[in-house]
């Protein structure tokens, strides 16, 4: 195919060699197959700003680190250069999240680099040598549907045990490839340490996932495995390895109010006693 106008310069640097066709076009990149050398690979062309339709983009960049206060400041006034930082951030984003994420074993594609706004990375592959597709076009059975949502649990945990909140998780952001899900699309990553929302939000991936996934297994339906996953991780006791039930067990002492009143009451009618006797 012609080789898009935003490709151009990654032709023309020698990083990507033939441009095959386009793999698909999304809220915030259009994804294009691409050859380098010998390897096929695939390109993410970011939108620009005015393009994206992602929502509350504020809130997710909330905790993300910038070079120094100069940037800070131009950033926050909206200036030109701000709105360019502004850019670079949130496809650096990506790019560092998808390195952290691979380091800590997360099922993630391998990223190369990112030029002139174009992230260069491995494309998913299926168990046919086809591209991965999106979880939402994969037909399940309700035992296929337990075994990715337990697999995608264990990932959803990795990805907090490295201190990042995917922030848009659903069956439109995951490909089932060789093995099976593939998370894809962070460039909303949120850091958990560092943003006031992150519990809320990765409250709301794993509900999302939920609600796919018990459309095909039920017994998912009432799980809390978002809660679980938070208070083990407030905690300080979170790890992949720990076995997850799904459920929040809560603390009876403190839901005792009727004990506690009772308490209070004989304590009362004690230092009655007391006083009269004095």
């Amino acid at each position: 195919m012609k080789t898009p106008q935003r490709l151009a310069a990654l032709v023309e640097e020698g990083l990507v060699d033939e441009v095959i066709g386009q793999l698909m076009s999304g809220k915030e990149a259009t994804v294009y197959v691409v050859r380098c050398g010998e390897a096929i690979r695939c390109a993410k062309v970011y939108k620009e700003a005015n393009q994206r339709s992602f929502r509350k983009n504020a809130s997710y960049q909330e905790g993300r680190k910038v070079k120094n206060s100069r940037q800070a400041r131009a950033m926050e006034k909206g200036s030109r250069y701000g709105r360019r930082m502004q850019e670079e951030v949130w496809q650096s984003a990506e790019v560092d999240a998808l390195y952290r994420l691979a380091a800590a074993g997360v099922r993630v594609p391998q990223p190369h680099i990112c030029f002139a706004g174009v992230l260069l990375m491995d494309l998913v592959l299926d168990a046919d040598g086809h591209a991965a597709p999106r979880l939402n076009d994969v037909e399940l059975s309700e035992e296929l549907a337990l075994a990715y949502h337990a697999l995608l649990m264990n990932q959803v945990v990795r990805m907090l045990c490295a201190g990042v909140i995917h922030g848009d998780l659903s069956e439109y952001n995951i490909l089932v490839g060789e093995g099976g899900p593939v998370i894809i699309d962070l460039p909303q990553a949120v850091d958990a340490a560092g943003n006031s929302d992150a519990a809320e939000m990765f409250e709301r991936d794993v509900v999302d996932l939920r609600t796919y996934f018990s459309a095909f297994a039920p017994t998912l339906k009432d799980s809390q495995y978002g809660k679980e996953i938070w208070a083990h991780y407030e905690s300080g006791l979170l790890s992949p390895e720990l076995p997850l039930t799904g459920q929040v067990v809560l603390d009876e002492g403190l839901a005792d109010v009727d004990a506690v009143l009772l308490q209070v009451k004989l304590a009362i009618e004690e230092n009655e006693i007391r006083r009269m006797c004095e």
